[in-house]
């Protein structure tokens, strides 16, 4: 069973700066780690190869040249084969552009039966884009799974998490998943896997590569813009009021009418 993770790399730190020109994040030159959802994505992947003893697991991330440091981390951590999505033509992409462009690699590897995400991403926190794989896709998604229960080679029984508790669900194969960290405990990467991550070949895929529509990649192809970022203003004063509960009661309508009289 072929299994694919999708993995973003992220800033390690909340000090980002953000482009004055297009309103995205800067992420040259800014120390950057893998998503820790997606730490768990590819942990439950390579832990169902385990479990069923067959198939590869194959880590994708779409972002700049350095984020192929994360990739072999990924290998290290035990993913068989890793691929860089990388193209300025990818610059700026919205989560509709990004999926839209996971699911064109995707498509070029083929023989898959699930593919791993985290639930959302640290720096955008959308939760958008592996139901955005899977809508481009066209197959099933499941989202905020906490536990998988069984699995074979077409159908996969799985716990989704939800504020009362989880749900129980079975779906046809193949299918999208989003994890949350509830899943599993990540292992750490041992020393073998670092050996083979280093000498690993990772191939770099480009739009061409992927024969990707222009006009649905990057900025361009992005149907939501960032058009303004700001720092709210500072909110100053503020004030106790003292006393019983109908005194302050009274004080409060006061207060309210000379708002609406302003």
């Amino acid at each position: 069973m072929n299994i694919i993770v999708l993995m973003k790399q992220v800033p390690e730190t909340t000090d980002v700066k953000i482009d004055p020109v297009t309103n995205t994040l800067k992420r040259e030159g800014v120390k950057s780690v893998i998503n820790p959802f997606d730490v768990y994505a590819i942990e439950e992947a390579v832990r169902v190869k385990e479990r069923l003893g067959i198939g590869k697991v194959t880590v994708v991330s779409m972002g700049p040249p350095q984020a192929m440091d994360s990739l072999r981390e990924a290998i290290s951590l035990g993913c068989d084969e890793a691929i860089l999505l990388s193209d300025r033509k990818f610059a700026g992409s919205d989560t509709w552009a990004t999926s839209y462009t996971l699911s064109q690699a995707i498509k070029k590897i083929g023989d898959y039966k699930i593919i791993f995400c985290g639930k959302q991403a640290s720096d955008g926190d959308t939760a958008q884009v592996g139901p955005g794989v899977s809508t481009h896709l066209d197959i099933p998604c499941v989202t905020y799974v906490k536990k998988i229960r069984q699995i074979n080679n077409d159908t996969i029984q799985l716990e989704r998490m939800t504020e009362e508790g989880y749900e129980v669900i079975d779906a046809p194969l193949p299918l999208v998943l989003t994890v949350v960290k509830e899943i599993n405990e990540p292992r750490l990467p041992s020393l073998k896997g670092k050996m083979r991550a280093k000498s690993a070949v990772i191939p770099v895929w480009t739009a061409e590569t992927l024969v990707c529509e222009e006009m649905k990649i990057g900025l361009n192809g992005s149907p939501t813009r960032v058009s303004k970022i700001f720092t709210p203003p500072e909110r100053l004063g503020g004030e106790i009021l003292k006393g019983d509960t109908d005194e302050v009661a009274q004080k409060i309508v006061g207060l309210l009418r000379n708002v609406v009289i302003r």
